[in-house]
């Protein structure tokens, strides 16, 4: 697949620095059923629904999404469609939304409640994302045909059934979350989305139809 145009300049730039060299083969190996997944609806024609689901829905889940989504478009693989969810709901975690404009995406808030909803905007031919915290059932998120992605553990052993899911796969990423409040904020986060831009940037870079 060629990279099409589209994508912002900074957030090609972004990407194109990214080195997916550093991925272990452990990490390979877990990444292996998504690449796969992707794959093979890709070939029978069907659309790809990915739904990302964590704890809260406010940092991991996010971040897969939106990462995916954007990697999706810069090797424009066909009919992927990337949604996230919890098992509750909560609000997106205002530093992930400021990490995501560090790396090139354009977001703005559309609302100021508890739970704000944003728009991030990756590319100037693609829609923008609404993202939010909700449950991974979410009248906005697939009910049916789609690949529930587990990015914790404790939306993992807590969530044993996702109804509606066709394949589920578990990718554990460590909670940001942990250095919230700390001098280290700002660097973990980022260390957070750029090991899950270059593990989606993996993901599509093997989608070579």
């Amino acid at each position: 697949m060629e990279n099409k145009p589209g994508l912002f300049n900074e957030l090609k730039n972004y990407i194109e620095k990214l080195s997916t060299a550093t991925l272990s083969e452990e990490r390979k190996g877990l990444l292996k059923p998504l690449i796969d997944y992707i794959k093979r609806k890709a070939l029978k024609g069907e659309p790809t629904l990915l739904n990302f689901i964590c704890t809260h829905n406010s940092r991991r889940s996010h971040l897969a999404q939106v990462w995916a989504q954007a990697m999706s478009a810069y090797f424009n693989a066909p009919n992927i469609s990337c949604f996230s969810g919890g098992t509750e709901a909560t609000a997106v975690y205002p530093m992930v939304v400021q990490t995501l404009e560090g790396a090139g995406f354009q977001i703005s808030k559309e609302t100021s409640a508890e739970n704000p909803v944003y728009h991030i905007t990756y590319a100037t031919n693609k829609d923008s994302l609404l993202a939010f915290s909700k449950k991974y059932d979410d009248d906005s998120n697939p009910k049916s045909g789609f690949a529930a992605v587990m990015t914790c553990s404790h939306a993992d052993a807590g969530c044993p059934f996702v109804a509606g899911s066709e394949k589920r796969i578990s990718i554990m990423y460590e909670d940001p979350k942990i250095s919230d409040g700390t001098p280290q904020q700002q660097q973990i986060y980022k260390d957070r989305s750029e090991q899950i831009a270059t593990e989606m940037k993996y993901i599509f870079s093997k989608i070579d139809l």
